[in-house]
């Protein structure tokens, strides 16, 4: 009888903390494809997608991206770039999360680097 209760229970125990642990992992929208509109107003942790050129690295896994307007750092780790080179004259769509902490300088952390022209 006592087995069976526990059985129940750690059952039960198991189940509760697998539903607790579901996360969405759908698409997400942008909010920003504008780098001048995402400068000026955009919020910390807000989701882009912009397309532009990487015109030079600056870091380890830091470069500056452009829309041809605007220009801002973006941290890009080695595995998200697209297994196909590229050069600065490529434009390249970059999706991710901005970066906006207070005293630095905002940033993008891309996740995803896609080739659009090369």
């Amino acid at each position: 009888m006592k087995q069976s209760i526990l059985v129940v229970l750690l059952t039960a125990a198991v189940s509760l903390s697998t539903v607790a642990a579901a996360q969405y992992v759908g698409a997400t929208e942008a909010q920003y494809t504008n780098l001048a509109k995402l400068l000026e107003t955009g919020q910390d942790d807000d989701y882009v997608q912009l397309e532009g050129q990487l015109i030079k690295k600056v870091g380890s896994e830091k470069y500056i991206f452009t829309d041809g307007h605007q220009e801002v750092r973006v941290e890009i780790d080695s595995e998200n770039f697209p297994s196909q080179p590229f050069d600065e004259n490529a434009t390249i769509q970059i999706q991710g999360e901005f970066e906006k902490e207070f005293m630095e300088s905002p940033e993008i952390d891309v996740d995803v680097v896609t080739i659009v022209k090369q």
